[in-house]
């Protein structure tokens, strides 16, 4: 089942972000994201159990996939496509583009994001910590 994220979600979204980001829930201030109007957060529950969640900032014609995470023992089980397919239903008719950034050696990720219409459209140099470079990918919508 997915859902918007309530209060009661931060302790697990935190959790499954540290796998994203080890700083994940001192950058990502959840409690004033589900609260600013601009941002969407969505849970997978399984057994009552959040096993993966989508955030994005929402600004109606654009929109910027912020975070993707899906518990390692649920992945390649569909939850993140369903989790992107719910979120693109919920966006705005007015939108007209949605970005994310991927770090580039993130294959999978890139393999689901281009399953969905995103596109490479630039590179971040030493983007990250480590020095990988990050993807920015784009969607235009239909």
């Amino acid at each position: 089942m997915i859902r918007k994220a309530s209060v009661w979600d931060i302790p697990r979204i935190n959790e499954l972000g540290s796998l994203l980001n080890d700083n994940f829930s001192s950058v990502n201030h959840l409690n004033d994201m589900l609260e600013d109007g601009l941002s969407i957060i969505l849970v997978y529950e399984k057994d009552d159990k959040i096993i993966g969640f989508i955030s994005a900032t929402d600004l109606g014609e654009t929109c910027d996939i912020l975070s993707l995470v899906v518990d390692p023992k649920y992945r390649n089980k569909m939850v993140a496509s369903n989790l992107i397919d719910y979120l693109i239903s919920e966006l705005s008719e007015d939108l007209k583009l949605i970005t994310l950034e991927v770090a580039s050696k993130n294959i999978p990720a890139i393999n689901l994001y281009e399953k969905f219409g995103f596109e490479v459209v630039n590179v971040r140099r030493n983007y990250y910590p480590d020095g990988d470079d990050a993807y920015l990918m784009a969607r235009k919508s239909e």
